[in-house]
């Protein structure tokens, strides 16, 4: 008796939906779900492959008349110090970071909340309530940190 083992990602595609970033254009995605005991080797191949991760689910861009997006990727074996780099290192070299376990906050939730309703009022996280942020930080099979920075306490723009 053969035996078939079904190990392999089923994808999905979503129906289109107004772009984000580009007006008058229309996105869709092509999206896994990161599940079971390989869903932390399964991110690293599809990120290599250009996807993005949101909370279980990676995903990346399939338009049909778009190649706008890309995703960035940063060489850091090759990576070289520009002028401009090294000018926004010392313009916030005043700056605390931590690097802390991926487990949500009401200070990370206010501050989201804020670039939402700033930068993505009528997109798909708009009506995130904490509930559901503390389960986009928290309910994750695949390894993941939290890097905050922090303005010292003395600056006047400090919290």
């Amino acid at each position: 008796m053969t035996v078939e083992r079904r190990n392999f990602p089923q994808f999905f595609i979503t129906a289109p939906s107004p772009c984000p970033y580009l007006p008058s254009r229309m996105e869709r995605k092509v999206f896994t779900h990161l599940v079971g005991p390989d869903a932390r080797n399964l991110n690293t191949q599809l990120s290599q492959g250009g996807f993005r991760r949101s909370q279980n689910i990676a995903y990346r861009p399939a338009c049909d008349a778009c190649q706008a997006c890309e995703s960035v990727r940063v060489p850091v074996a090759t990576f070289e110090w520009t002028r401009s780099f090294r000018r926004i290192l010392a313009r916030n070299a005043d700056l605390h970071v931590s690097v802390v376990k991926a487990e949500a906050t009401s200070e990370q939730y206010s501050l989201f909340r804020s670039y939402i309703d700033t930068r993505h009022s009528e997109g798909g996280m708009a009506n995130m309530s904490v509930l559901d942020f503390a389960a986009m930080v928290d309910d994750n099979l695949v390894e993941s940190r939290i890097v905050e920075y922090r303005l010292p306490k003395d600056h006047p723009h400090a919290a």
